[in-house]
Protein backbone atom coordinates (compact mmCIF):
# COMPACT_ATOMS: atom_id res chain seq x y z
CA UNK A 1 0.00 0.00 0.00
CA UNK A 2 1.28 3.64 -0.47
CA UNK A 3 1.80 6.01 2.61
CA UNK A 4 -1.76 7.77 2.59
CA UNK A 5 -3.48 4.24 3.54
CA UNK A 6 -0.96 3.40 5.99
CA UNK A 7 -1.77 7.17 7.59
CA UNK A 8 -5.61 6.03 7.32
CA UNK A 9 -4.86 2.94 8.94
CA UNK A 10 -3.07 4.34 11.69
CA UNK A 11 -5.92 7.34 12.49
CA UNK A 12 -8.49 4.36 12.87
CA UNK A 13 -6.27 2.49 15.26
CA UNK A 14 -5.65 5.47 17.47
CA UNK A 15 -9.51 6.38 17.23
CA UNK A 16 -10.46 3.17 18.41
CA UNK A 17 -7.50 2.48 20.91
CA UNK A 18 -8.62 1.69 24.32
CA UNK A 19 -7.43 4.79 26.70
CA UNK A 20 -5.05 4.52 30.13
CA UNK A 21 -5.32 6.87 32.91
CA UNK A 22 -2.98 9.57 32.84
CA UNK A 23 -0.91 9.55 36.03
CA UNK A 24 0.72 12.71 36.13
CA UNK A 25 -2.22 13.85 38.89
CA UNK A 26 -3.67 17.61 39.19
CA UNK A 27 -0.35 19.04 39.25
CA UNK A 28 0.34 22.21 36.40
CA UNK A 29 4.16 23.13 37.49
CA UNK A 30 5.20 20.40 39.53
CA UNK A 31 6.39 17.23 38.22
CA UNK A 32 6.09 14.00 40.04
CA UNK A 33 8.31 11.26 40.11
CA UNK A 34 5.24 8.75 38.25
CA UNK A 35 6.43 7.78 34.63
CA UNK A 36 4.56 7.14 31.12
CA UNK A 37 3.79 3.73 30.93
CA UNK A 38 6.40 2.03 28.28
CA UNK A 39 4.64 2.05 24.41
CA UNK A 40 2.07 4.73 25.81
CA UNK A 41 1.12 7.86 24.37
CA UNK A 42 -0.97 11.28 26.46
CA UNK A 43 -1.43 13.92 24.34
CA UNK A 44 -2.32 17.01 26.71
CA UNK A 45 -3.37 20.64 26.44
CA UNK A 46 -1.77 23.00 28.69
CA UNK A 47 -3.39 26.58 29.05
CA UNK A 48 -3.06 29.73 31.24
CA UNK A 49 -4.51 32.61 30.99
CA UNK A 50 -4.33 36.21 32.66
CA UNK A 51 -3.51 39.94 32.88
CA UNK A 52 -0.30 41.42 33.00
CA UNK A 53 -0.10 44.26 34.96
CA UNK A 54 -1.75 47.00 32.92
CA UNK A 55 -1.94 45.27 29.71
CA UNK A 56 -4.36 43.34 27.78
CA UNK A 57 -5.57 39.80 28.66
CA UNK A 58 -3.61 36.95 26.58
CA UNK A 59 -4.27 33.10 26.50
CA UNK A 60 -1.08 31.26 26.54
CA UNK A 61 -0.61 27.67 25.74
CA UNK A 62 1.35 24.72 25.60
CA UNK A 63 0.71 21.12 23.65
CA UNK A 64 2.32 18.59 24.74
CA UNK A 65 3.00 14.95 23.81
CA UNK A 66 4.59 12.14 25.71
CA UNK A 67 5.93 8.88 25.24
CA UNK A 68 6.78 6.24 27.22
CA UNK A 69 10.27 4.97 25.71
CA UNK A 70 11.19 2.73 28.50
CA UNK A 71 10.36 2.17 32.33
CA UNK A 72 12.97 4.19 33.54
CA UNK A 73 12.28 6.88 30.71
CA UNK A 74 10.30 9.55 29.01
CA UNK A 75 10.57 11.65 26.14
CA UNK A 76 8.14 14.95 25.58
CA UNK A 77 7.75 17.20 23.07
CA UNK A 78 5.90 20.74 23.49
CA UNK A 79 4.89 22.91 20.88
CA UNK A 80 3.85 26.79 22.58
CA UNK A 81 2.06 29.26 21.23
CA UNK A 82 -0.11 32.38 22.84
CA UNK A 83 -2.66 35.04 21.68
CA UNK A 84 -2.76 38.47 23.84
CA UNK A 85 -6.15 40.75 23.51
CA UNK A 86 -5.60 43.20 20.58
CA UNK A 87 -2.24 41.65 19.74
CA UNK A 88 -3.12 39.09 17.91
CA UNK A 89 -1.61 35.24 18.26
CA UNK A 90 1.45 33.49 17.41
CA UNK A 91 3.80 30.42 17.40
CA UNK A 92 5.96 30.65 20.10
CA UNK A 93 8.56 27.78 19.95
CA UNK A 94 9.06 23.96 21.00
CA UNK A 95 10.71 22.52 24.26
CA UNK A 96 11.98 18.94 24.35
CA UNK A 97 12.39 16.87 27.58
CA UNK A 98 13.14 13.83 28.66
CA UNK A 99 12.79 12.72 32.37
CA UNK A 100 15.14 9.88 33.65
CA UNK A 101 13.71 7.38 37.00
CA UNK A 102 17.18 7.03 38.64
CA UNK A 103 15.46 4.26 41.08
CA UNK A 104 14.28 0.85 39.18
CA UNK A 105 11.91 0.07 42.45
CA UNK A 106 9.83 2.29 44.37
CA UNK A 107 11.43 3.83 47.76
CA UNK A 108 10.68 6.83 49.86
CA UNK A 109 12.41 8.73 48.09
CA UNK A 110 12.05 8.46 44.30
CA UNK A 111 14.46 10.64 42.23
CA UNK A 112 14.19 11.58 38.79
CA UNK A 113 16.30 13.42 36.78
CA UNK A 114 14.69 15.51 34.11
CA UNK A 115 16.53 17.55 31.26
CA UNK A 116 15.15 19.98 28.65
CA UNK A 117 15.96 21.87 25.91
CA UNK A 118 13.90 25.07 25.09
CA UNK A 119 13.99 27.16 21.59
CA UNK A 120 11.13 30.23 22.17
CA UNK A 121 10.71 33.40 21.93
CA UNK A 122 10.72 36.52 24.59
CA UNK A 123 6.30 36.04 23.57
CA UNK A 124 6.18 32.71 25.08
CA UNK A 125 3.29 32.95 27.68
CA UNK A 126 2.89 29.20 28.34
CA UNK A 127 4.34 29.94 32.06
CA UNK A 128 5.47 26.26 32.70
CA UNK A 129 7.60 27.16 35.50
CA UNK A 130 8.88 30.45 37.34
CA UNK A 131 12.92 30.70 37.74
CA UNK A 132 15.48 33.19 38.74
CA UNK A 133 13.87 37.04 38.92
CA UNK A 134 10.87 36.42 36.28
CA UNK A 135 8.02 38.79 36.83
CA UNK A 136 4.78 40.01 36.09
CA UNK A 137 7.13 43.09 34.33
CA UNK A 138 8.99 40.61 32.12
CA UNK A 139 5.74 39.30 29.99
CA UNK A 140 4.39 42.64 29.54
CA UNK A 141 6.57 43.58 26.30
CA UNK A 142 4.46 43.61 22.61
CA UNK A 143 4.37 40.65 20.85
CA UNK A 144 5.38 42.61 17.80
CA UNK A 145 8.60 43.11 19.83
CA UNK A 146 8.90 40.37 21.86
CA UNK A 147 8.70 38.01 19.67
CA UNK A 148 12.32 39.17 18.00
CA UNK A 149 14.37 37.99 21.29
CA UNK A 150 15.37 34.62 20.73
CA UNK A 151 15.82 32.27 24.06
CA UNK A 152 17.47 28.93 23.48
CA UNK A 153 17.82 27.63 26.85
CA UNK A 154 18.64 24.30 28.82
CA UNK A 155 17.05 23.40 31.75
CA UNK A 156 17.58 20.89 34.68
CA UNK A 157 15.30 19.68 37.05
CA UNK A 158 15.75 17.65 40.01
CA UNK A 159 12.57 15.43 41.02
CA UNK A 160 11.96 14.02 44.30
CA UNK A 161 8.49 12.05 44.46
CA UNK A 162 7.15 9.97 47.39
CA UNK A 163 3.77 8.10 48.00
CA UNK A 164 2.66 8.36 52.03
CA UNK A 165 -0.97 7.11 52.89
CA UNK A 166 -2.58 7.57 49.57
CA UNK A 167 -1.17 11.43 48.87
CA UNK A 168 1.39 12.41 46.49
CA UNK A 169 3.97 14.45 47.55
CA UNK A 170 6.91 16.28 45.00
CA UNK A 171 9.96 18.59 44.85
CA UNK A 172 11.25 20.32 42.43
CA UNK A 173 14.61 22.20 41.97
CA UNK A 174 14.87 23.62 39.20
CA UNK A 175 18.70 25.20 37.23
CA UNK A 176 18.01 27.04 33.91
CA UNK A 177 20.57 29.05 31.28
CA UNK A 178 20.60 30.49 28.11
CA UNK A 179 23.31 28.66 26.45
CA UNK A 180 24.33 31.68 24.52
CA UNK A 181 23.97 34.28 27.74
CA UNK A 182 22.58 35.02 30.40
CA UNK A 183 23.17 33.88 34.50
CA UNK A 184 22.42 30.04 35.89
CA UNK A 185 18.86 31.15 36.94
CA UNK A 186 17.09 28.76 39.63
CA UNK A 187 13.64 27.62 40.87
CA UNK A 188 11.27 25.40 42.59
CA UNK A 189 7.71 23.64 43.04
CA UNK A 190 6.37 21.71 45.36
CA UNK A 191 3.21 19.85 45.54
CA UNK A 192 0.67 17.58 47.12
CA UNK A 193 -2.45 15.81 46.04
CA UNK A 194 -4.86 12.79 46.55
CA UNK A 195 -7.36 11.41 45.16
CA UNK A 196 -10.94 11.75 47.45
CA UNK A 197 -11.03 7.63 47.21
CA UNK A 198 -8.34 5.60 47.08
CA UNK A 199 -10.46 1.98 46.51
CA UNK A 200 -11.01 1.66 42.97
CA UNK A 201 -14.55 0.29 41.67
CA UNK A 202 -14.27 -2.73 39.09
CA UNK A 203 -16.87 -1.24 36.83
CA UNK A 204 -16.16 1.76 34.65
CA UNK A 205 -17.04 4.80 36.40
CA UNK A 206 -17.11 8.68 36.02
CA UNK A 207 -18.74 10.08 39.22
CA UNK A 208 -16.76 8.04 41.64
CA UNK A 209 -14.97 9.98 44.08
CA UNK A 210 -11.30 7.83 43.14
CA UNK A 211 -11.74 9.60 39.74
CA UNK A 212 -11.27 13.00 41.35
CA UNK A 213 -8.36 14.38 42.75
CA UNK A 214 -7.31 17.48 44.79
CA UNK A 215 -4.35 19.24 45.68
CA UNK A 216 -1.79 22.15 46.24
CA UNK A 217 1.35 23.54 44.27
CA UNK A 218 3.45 25.74 45.07
CA UNK A 219 6.27 27.59 42.65
CA UNK A 220 8.91 30.26 42.81
CA UNK A 221 11.91 31.66 41.45
CA UNK A 222 15.25 31.10 43.56
CA UNK A 223 17.25 34.26 41.80
CA UNK A 224 20.32 32.93 40.19
CA UNK A 225 23.85 32.40 41.26
CA UNK A 226 25.11 35.87 41.73
CA UNK A 227 22.12 36.63 43.92
CA UNK A 228 20.43 33.15 44.82
CA UNK A 229 17.49 34.04 47.32
CA UNK A 230 13.88 35.16 47.72
CA UNK A 231 14.61 38.52 47.09
CA UNK A 232 12.72 40.15 44.41
CA UNK A 233 11.45 36.71 43.17
CA UNK A 234 7.72 35.87 42.23
CA UNK A 235 5.43 33.50 44.05
CA UNK A 236 2.24 31.48 43.51
CA UNK A 237 0.17 28.99 45.72
CA UNK A 238 -2.52 27.43 43.44
CA UNK A 239 -5.05 24.53 44.25
CA UNK A 240 -6.05 22.18 41.93
CA UNK A 241 -8.20 20.05 41.19
CA UNK A 242 -8.20 16.99 38.01
CA UNK A 243 -11.22 15.27 36.84
CA UNK A 244 -10.79 11.55 35.43
CA UNK A 245 -13.36 10.36 33.02
CA UNK A 246 -14.77 6.63 32.57
CA UNK A 247 -12.71 6.66 29.05
CA UNK A 248 -9.40 7.59 30.57
CA UNK A 249 -9.82 11.63 29.67
CA UNK A 250 -9.01 13.99 32.32
CA UNK A 251 -9.33 17.55 32.70
CA UNK A 252 -8.17 19.81 35.10
CA UNK A 253 -8.48 23.55 36.65
CA UNK A 254 -6.30 25.40 38.90
CA UNK A 255 -6.30 29.03 39.85
CA UNK A 256 -3.07 30.90 40.88
CA UNK A 257 -2.48 33.27 43.20
CA UNK A 258 0.37 35.79 43.43
CA UNK A 259 1.97 35.88 46.80
CA UNK A 260 4.85 38.59 46.23
CA UNK A 261 4.87 42.07 44.69
CA UNK A 262 6.39 40.72 41.82
CA UNK A 263 4.17 38.11 40.66
CA UNK A 264 1.16 38.12 38.53
CA UNK A 265 -1.99 38.53 41.21
CA UNK A 266 -4.34 35.65 39.72
CA UNK A 267 -3.64 33.50 36.72
CA UNK A 268 -6.17 31.01 35.86
CA UNK A 269 -4.83 27.63 34.29
CA UNK A 270 -7.05 24.55 32.54
CA UNK A 271 -6.37 21.28 30.72
CA UNK A 272 -6.97 18.07 29.23
CA UNK A 273 -5.14 14.95 28.70
CA UNK A 274 -5.57 12.14 27.99
CA UNK A 275 -3.12 8.23 27.39
CA UNK A 276 -3.43 6.17 24.32
CA UNK A 277 -2.35 2.91 25.36
CA UNK A 278 0.33 1.05 23.77
CA UNK A 279 0.11 3.56 20.85
CA UNK A 280 4.05 1.88 19.57
CA UNK A 281 2.41 -1.40 19.24
CA UNK A 282 -0.66 -0.09 17.64
CA UNK A 283 1.58 2.04 15.19
CA UNK A 284 3.83 -0.23 14.32
CA UNK A 285 1.20 -3.04 13.53
CA UNK A 286 -0.45 -0.72 11.24
CA UNK A 287 2.13 0.26 9.16
CA UNK A 288 2.84 -3.17 9.03
CA UNK A 289 -0.32 -3.96 7.39
CA UNK A 290 -0.12 -1.49 5.22
CA UNK A 291 3.91 -2.55 3.93
CA UNK A 292 5.53 0.92 4.95
CA UNK A 293 7.48 -2.00 7.57
CA UNK A 294 8.38 -5.08 6.48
Amino acid sequence: MSGLPSLVILAFALLFAGFARAGEGPFFITYTHQMEEPGNLEIAAKNVTGRLGTGNRFLGGATELEYGVKGWGTSEFYLDGQSTGSQGALFTGYRWENRFRMLPREHWINPVLYVEFENINGADKALLEVVGHDGEVDFTTPNAEARFEKKRELEAKLILGSYYKGWTIAENFIAEKNVRHAPFEFGYAIGASRPLALAARPEPCTFCPENLQVGVEMYGGLGTHADFGLAETSHYIAPTVAWTFANGTTVKVSPNFGITPTSTPLLLRFGISYEIAQFGRLARHAFNRSGVID
